[in-house]
């Protein structure tokens, strides 16, 4: 399996979405963050959420929380369920998240998160895997720190994004600021943040040291992207990227997936925005793009991205 992997977003990489990337050859692909507390407790919108593919092979499931018996009990529903890897969320920057001292606020307790942590490597036997920041901010890069512990607990793999916290997405992700997780640890370090082709993915584990990359934004329209970077950079077999009638039928089986998971009307709502990505690299009518990411029948979306190839603007 090459050490090309697909990021966890959320409300991006669901089961469609990951299954569509997976079959175009990619390494790991990890589901959206699961609230633990809500997994357990059987919220719907949830478990809709974590239709998580338990069963297929290379997919790691992703879970959040800040507390050690809801994190465990999920963990184990989630493994208990086929989930090869269990994922925690220690870098989700959203403010809903931090808020409620999950995701990446959890990089200011270091001490209680390793609680955390602990408690869901004990309470599985699949692997472990972490996922964060290099920290919360500018004064306190301590994803060194947490990752040596992390690892002494149990931890197999973790994944650093290249940004603080209070960072977000803005800047450029520093990817020499990974080395020093790299430096600290035995176990395999990912590096994430701003990579989207195989120049910048060479980059970013030149300048990191990293054994391997997690690419998330840079994957919107492309699912193919992954495939096409591990090809490239590791020899892999590439991908046949689809063009012409081959992209407009990929583009029609991941919309009906999205329309068969979430439902018709929440499944057309969910799809416009993979369905901007893919317009964005077509040079469409803004004419054309404002019909399809308005349009509520989902038969007329379907006609509308069969006729994409009659309204590609031809650049004069």
């Amino acid at each position: 399996m090459p050490p090309v992997l697909l990021s966890p977003l959320a409300g991006i990489t669901d089961l469609p979405y990951r299954n569509l990337v997976k079959s175009f050859g990619a390494g790991l692909v990890v589901s959206e963050m699961v609230a633990s507390q809500e997994m357990v407790q059987e919220r719907a919108s949830v478990r809709a959420r974590a239709e998580l593919g338990f069963d297929v092979e290379g997919t790691s499931v992703q879970i959040a929380g800040r507390d050690a018996h809801w994190m465990a009990e999920c963990a184990k529903i989630c493994a208990g369920n086929g989930a090869k890897i269990i994922d925690i969320n220690m870098g989700c920057p959203a403010k809903k998240v931090t808020q409620g001292y999950s995701g990446s606020a959890l990089m200011k307790e270091p001490e209680f998160a390793l609680t955390l942590i602990d408690a869901v490597v004990r309470a599985v036997d699949v692997p472990v895997t972490l996922k964060m920041r290099l920290g919360w901010d500018d004064e306190s890069h301590n994803a060194p720190q947490i990752a040596a512990w992390a690892q002494g607990a149990g931890v197999k793999m973790v994944t650093i994004h290249g940004r603080t916290r209070q960072q977000f997405y803005k800047g450029h992700a520093n990817w020499n600021a990974i080395r020093a997780v790299k430096d600290a640890v035995e176990i395999p370090v990912i590096a994430n943040g701003d990579i989207v082709d195989a120049t910048s993915a060479r980059s970013a584990l030149s300048q990191s040291g990293a054994d391997g990359i997690m690419i998330g934004r840079g994957s919107y329209g492309k699912p193919w992207v992954l495939a096409q970077i591990a090809s490239q950079i590791y020899g892999t077999k590439a991908p046949k990227i689809p063009t012409g009638q081959a992209l407009i039928d990929m583009i029609l089986n991941h919309y009906n997936a999205m329309l068969d998971f979430y439902g018709d009307e929440l499944g057309n709502r969910v799809a416009r925005k993979h369905l901007g990505w893919y317009m964005d690299d077509m040079n469409l009518s803004p004419e054309m793009r404002k019909r399809v990411l308005t349009q509520k029948d989902i038969h007329e979306t379907r006609r509308l991205i069969a006729d994409f190839p009659e309204h590609i603007q031809v650049a004069a």
